[in-house]
């Protein structure tokens, strides 16, 4: 795969996770809660990626008993509550917000990695930090004038999708120098929809789950914006570096956003604009952080 190739793959990737929003309107619009579609996402994800993993690389299935508390906690703890606090900002507020709110999760890996593992708060992190802060300030109406129309528990949901993404990378940290990042999202997402199967609350709608355009959209949620989106992103990225490939994630929240105005009708003030480009500048800063340390390090070497 030529550099362009392995671009045009990352970005591709990043943009296919923009169009979960689609989906998941379609799943709310058949009469399901956003526990529900959490639940019918996990699930669906499961089934497609522990199938291409079994028919393409059946060894990365193979894993350690002592790691599943890891894998526990990037499925349930992680992808579970993370889906329904941004599900939830979806159906309560707009996908707009919804995906700007996600973006704090930088933030929460930041300030978690410091008190866990004792990493550096150095001036860039700073720096995004008070950026992404002051982005979602302005985003929710809480600057400039603390005037805001939404409930305080859209704004806690909000905070609390990007806090539980957050937790994904801590959890999986623990076990990334073990399994490669493809095992470790499959057993997420099996620890996740084990959980969920029982707790999704789907049974009750057993009658809607077998309608054509139900499980069009599960499937579609589970494939485009999840199968497909990560197997792109990581094609793309064993060929390009990783700050790079960061900086193409943002294309997610800029494809998501546009969907929200163009198709589900969300509005967003100059304010509003502010504080995503303020969201989105926060990235570019982290981004260039890991990249120059990338470059000394190879220098030394």
């Amino acid at each position: 795969m030529s550099r362009q190739q392995a671009y045009v793959c990352a970005a591709a990737g990043a943009a296919m996770w923009g169009f979960l929003g689609l989906f998941v309107e379609g799943l709310y619009a058949a009469g399901f809660t956003p526990w529900q579609t959490v639940a019918i996402r996990a699930i669906c994800s499961a089934v497609l990626i522990t199938s291409y993993l079994a028919l393409r690389h059946p060894r990365l299935l193979k894993i350690h008993i002592r790691d599943l508390p890891y894998f526990i906690g990037t499925g349930i703890i992680s992808i579970v509550f993370f889906n329904w606090c941004y599900f939830t900002v979806m159906q309560e507020a707009s996908l707009s917000l919804a995906v700007v709110l996600l973006y704090t999760g930088p933030l929460f890996v930041t300030l978690l990695s410091r008190l866990l593992f004792k990493e550096w708060l150095t001036g860039r992190k700073v720096a995004a930090l008070f950026l992404t802060l002051t982005g979602c300030a302005f985003t929710v109406g809480l600057l400039p004038s603390f005037d805001t129309s939404l409930s305080v528990f859209v704004i806690l949901a909000g905070l609390g999708s990007g806090f539980f993404y957050a937790l994904y990378s801590i959890f999986g940290k623990f076990v990334s120098r073990r399994y490669s990042s493809m095992t470790i999202t499959a057993y997420s997402f099996i620890c996740a929809s084990a959980f969920m199967i029982p707790a999704g609350g789907l049974i009750n709608q057993a009658g809607e789950l077998v309608d054509p355009a139900v499980l069009l959209y599960g499937f579609g949620l589970a494939f485009v914006p999840t199968v497909l989106g990560y197997i792109l992103y990581t094609a793309g990225l064993t060929h390009i570096e990783s700050s790079r490939a960061s900086i193409l994630t943002t294309i997610e929240p800029v494809v998501a956003i546009l969907l929200g105005v163009t198709i589900f009708g969300d509005t967003l003030n100059s304010w509003q604009i502010l504080g995503i480009i303020l969201v989105l500048t926060s990235i570019f800063v982290i981004s260039e952080r890991r990249k120059s340390s990338s470059a000394q390090a190879e220098a030394g070497a």
